[in-house]
């Protein structure tokens, strides 16, 4: 039953968390077991602890699973729909094109965390996770997570202001950003923001 469960709702190198697996009249300690016979067949592989996957087959004839920049995506920013997180710090802004630098540690702001910010091991990747200031959703995943970056600019960015502007005018017009959804959440942010949302003059790009 739950091999049915799982290759219903899953891909082939995607990561299945054993917190997810939520069948009808199994319970979790019979849920283990099934998982772990599971495993002597080959059938799925143990990627760590809680986290499993189907293995898929390359062109190569090998097997892989998923990489641990997609387990920490699906743990702490986004799976299927729901929307949890996003990229921040000195990641987001090299994404964004702020900066040339590329972190050794992924920053990620994250509903799925309760404890202060910490650093996660993944694989072997370093991930550093923290709680947003508000709880993240689709409708205003994107104005977090550019109001994030501007509380702390001057560290992540590379370029002058100008070239800064245009980047995130960019992302604004992408994303649909409008300025009263920036109104609604720049006060729950330190008052350094406020800085740099007028070094950049982004009133114009809304305007």
């Amino acid at each position: 039953m739950i091999y049915d469960y799982i290759i219903k709702n899953y891909k082939e190198g995607e990561p299945i968390f054993f917190s997810d697996i939520l069948v009808e009249g199994i319970s979790k300690p019979a849920a283990n077991q099934q998982l772990k016979r599971l495993m002597n067949y080959g059938q799925i592989m143990k990627y760590e602890t809680g986290v499993y996957y189907m293995p898929k087959k390359t062109a190569l004839g090998t097997y892989v699973g998923p990489s641990a920049d997609t387990v920490a995506k699906y743990r702490y920013i986004s799976k299927g729909d729901n929307i949890d997180g996003y990229y921040a710090g000195n990641t987001f802004a090299n994404q964004l094109g702020l900066t040339t630098q590329v972190p050794m540690v992924v920053e990620i702001v994250s509903n799925n965390t309760n404890s202060s910010p910490r650093e996660v091991n993944i694989g072997e990747r370093r991930f550093y996770v923290r709680k947003p200031i508000v709880k993240i959703n689709a409708e205003n995943v994107y104005v977090l997570q550019m109001l994030d970056l501007l509380k702390n600019l001057d560290n992540c960015l590379d370029y002058t202001y100008e070239e800064a502007k245009e980047k995130f005018a960019e992302y604004i017009n992408l994303h649909k950003i409008k300025r009263v959804d920036v109104d609604k959440y720049i006060r729950k942010y330190p008052v350094s923001i406020f800085k740099y949302y007028y070094e950049l003059k982004l009133d114009y790009v809304f305007a």
